[in-house]
Formats: C-alpha cells, structure tokens, sequence
C-alpha cells in the first residue's frame, strides 16, 4: 500500500517505484523535485512552489531529504530518484501511444533521440518533439507555440527534459491548459544521463544516493557550488518539518 509524507508543506510519494508506475499512467502531473530546487526555488518562487503542491505525484528524489528523514525524523521513505524511475517508465511503454518529448537544446534533441531510438525503439519525428526556449527563472511560463503542437498530436505522454525549476513551472502551465489529461513527466535531466549528454551514473550509485558525487567530479565548477547549496535544505528540514517554509 501507498501513502505520502508531507514535508516542507509537500505531499511526496512514499511507496514502491511500481506503484509510482502505476500512478503516473493515471494521467496528471508527474514532479521529482531535486535538492537544490527544494533548498531554493521554494522559498524564492511562488509558482515553482505552488508546481509541487498541485503536482498528482511528487517523487522523493533528494536523496539528502530521504537521509534525513530517516536518520532524524524516524520516519521511513523510499527514494525514488527521477532517474530510475524513467528508466523503468521507458522500459514499459507501449510504443502504439502517441508521446511528446521536450528538449532543452538541438544538441540534446539530437543524441537523446538517437538513443531511445536504439534503446526503446522511439521514433521521434519533428511534431513529437520540441527544443524549448530560455524560459524566465522566476514566475509564470506561457509557451502557447508548444500548447498548440501538443494539443495537436495529444500524447498520452509528454516527458520534460529541462533543468529543475523550470520543467516544474512548465508542467504545470501544460496541465491547467491543455484540452485534455496526459502524463506530464518532469524528471529533469535523467535522459541526458542515460544518452551520455551527461556523466554516466551507475546503478549502484543512484541506488546509494552518490550520483551527486559523479556529477561533482566530471563538473566540479558547475556541481560543486550548486550542491553546496543544497546543504541549506538540512537547516529548512530541521526549523520546518512538516510545515510550509516562508520566505
């Protein structure tokens, strides 16, 4: 049986991947908020915010929140990083439904199409995927050219592949305007790890919370300061809990 952990004010998931699976074929927005976006975006940004409190189902992604958790807290909760769970999302697909795949650069368009095509069998034409623009950090996203080629092709699956923060604010744009309910995947960057656009992260490693770790030392200059910051989630965890953090 599932159940849910409310923490920082927000219902995440706490149960199996399979059900999680489960879950996200029901339709509705799917999130796995890292640690940085919950350390900042939280109590920055209003509509990344109110993104995961209306998400259908929230992921427990930080591996740094889920130690804490347990370790603190005594209270047990599966992490379920975005990573795997595309892994096992892509893994049973069924190719006869329409999906939608949104990019964050035609570089990245290209080799993760070419991968899922010689992995999953994806055969992505240029109605069914989108490289998106440079949305505004902080507030509402409109990208009305991407509602109207959704809306279109009505794909059962529309999987976001943009930065945290971001892919948040998107999906929920799409789901309170879209004519009709499809799975919203926001599980940021896990494809361009899988694709080799990223550092590739074993399985082991994700499953022991590191991949953190590969990130920082193939991208030290870039990593290392954002993961440095996510140590600011232990302070919020700890004078919050349950609670909604305020600015």
């Amino acid at each position: 049986m599932s159940s849910n952990c409310k923490i920082l004010g927000i219902s995440f998931f706490n149960g199996s991947l399979k059900e999680s699976l489960r879950l996200s074929k029901l339709g509705g927005l799917v999130v796995a908020p890292s640690g940085p976006g919950l350390a900042y975006d939280l109590t920055r940004c209003d509509v990344y915010k109110r993104s995961l409190l209306e998400s259908d189902l929230v992921l427990p992604d930080s591996g740094l929140m889920c130690l804490f958790q347990n370790w603190f807290k005594r209270q047990k909760i599966k992490r379920i990083s975005g990573l795997n769970f595309l892994k096992h999302y892509l893994d049973n697909y069924n190719h006869h439904e329409p999906f939608f795949w949104i990019m964050p650069n035609k570089a990245q368009d290209k080799t993760n199409r070419l991968w899922l095509w010689k992995n999953h069998g994806f055969k992505i034409n240029d109605r069914e995927s989108y490289c998106a623009p440079f949305y505004n950090k902080t507030g509402l996203i409109q990208d009305n050219i991407l509602l109207s080629m959704i809306n279109e092709v009505k794909p059962k699956t529309i999987f976001i592949q943009l930065g945290g923060g971001v892919q948040e604010r998107l999906g929920m744009f799409l789901k309170e305007n879209l004519q009709y309910n499809p799975t919203i995947l926001c599980t940021g960057a896990a494809l361009a790890f899988l694709s080799g656009e990223q550092v590739h992260i074993p399985k082991w490693a994700d499953q022991l919370y590191l991949g953190w770790f590969f990130r920082c030392f193939f991208k030290p200059k870039l990593y290392i300061p954002r993961y440095a910051k996510a140590f600011r989630l232990i302070c919020m965890l700890f004078k919050y809990g349950e609670k909604s953090p305020s600015r």
